[in-house]
């Protein structure tokens, strides 16, 4: 099977690489790896003759601009990357026949249920930033492209992504503490924000096992196990990592910042083919630690 990913030098654009190299039925020459130079989503015209080059039979789409913050500063040029281009894709992979799948956000939900439960993916999207906006109307575009046809098109929803080459929550945390514990002052930690920490390499790992079992269409949550708050995550990662540094809890809104993002936006996570979850966001933290505390050495 030929299987293209966009995005594939981003944090899960290279997961999905990586996690695709290994299944077997990518064949001997495996994933087409797709980076910014070769698919730009502010040049989204150029995808026709790529699909047409490269001929894949599913195209799994990772590239999005997903500096929250700077889509909130440039909601048009977010649009125009995250919605537009994707619908740009999307058509000309319909037209041809190709199954794509989109890769989302927890963010198409404003966080704010009116029961205090997971988001199903039937539940009504309702973004209340410029971020969630932009992949909201990736996610329609997309689903225009393939009206009148069950198959095609799958949606894979995830959440607060970490993972390698680092520069996520977890490296940001253990660099604040450094800074905190240096100034002599508590590490302020973010109490009233609730989501679900995802791991790169098993939200990679499950796009695959859709793939396998040719269960791609429709909207799926593909999240780890468990959920937290900011300061939750961040208390874990820094216990794992062996730092203590005294914190504080505080509100969101005493960080301020250009986007707003969604205060409890958890998803619940939708059924993999082979009947397993994915592991928790503890175990995976602590798989993953030890890669980004290698990295942090190395860069001393």
């Amino acid at each position: 099977m030929r299987i293209a990913v966009t995005g594939a030098g981003g944090r899960l654009g290279r997961a999905v690489v990586d996690a695709l190299e290994e299944a077997p039925f990518t064949g001997p020459f495996g994933p087409i790896a797709w980076t910014r130079a070769i698919f730009d989503l502010d040049a989204p015209e150029t995808a026709p003759a790529l699909l047409d080059r490269d001929r894949p039979e599913v195209v799994i789409h990772c590239a999005a601009w997903t500096d929250v913050d700077g889509c909130a500063r440039e909601p048009e040029q977010a649009m125009a990357r995250n919605g537009t281009a994707t619908g740009v894709l999307a058509r000309a992979a319909a037209e041809r026949r190709i199954d794509l799948i989109v890769v989302s956000t927890n963010e198409v939900f404003d966080g704010r249920p009116a029961e205090l439960r997971p988001y199903r993916p039937e539940d009504l999207p309702n973004p209340i930033n410029a971020y969630g906006r932009s992949k909201l109307a990736g996610e329609r575009l997309a689903e225009e492209a393939y009206a009148g046809s069950s198959q095609g098109l799958g949606i894979v929803r995830t959440a607060w992504l970490f993972g390698p080459p680092g520069n996520d929550f977890p490296s940001k945390i253990l660099a604040a503490a450094e800074r905190a514990r240096a100034s002599r002052e508590p590490l302020r930690l973010v109490a009233d924000e609730a989501g679900q920490p995802s791991y790169t390499v098993d939200v990679a790992e499950a796009i695959a096992e859709l793939i396998g079992a040719a269960d791609t269409a429709g909207i799926h949550h593909v999240v780890n196990s468990g959920h937290a708050t900011r300061a939750q995550w961040a208390e874990e990662v820094l216990r794992q990592a062996g730092v203590s540094v005294p914190s504080q809890l505080v509100q969101a809104s005493e960080f301020p910042r250009a986007s707003t993002p969604p205060p409890y936006a958890i998803l619940e996570p939708s059924p993999l083919p082979g009947g397993e979850p994915l592991r928790t966001w503890q175990g995976a933290t602590a798989d993953y630690l030890p890669t980004l505390l290698r990295q942090r050495v190395a860069a001393r």
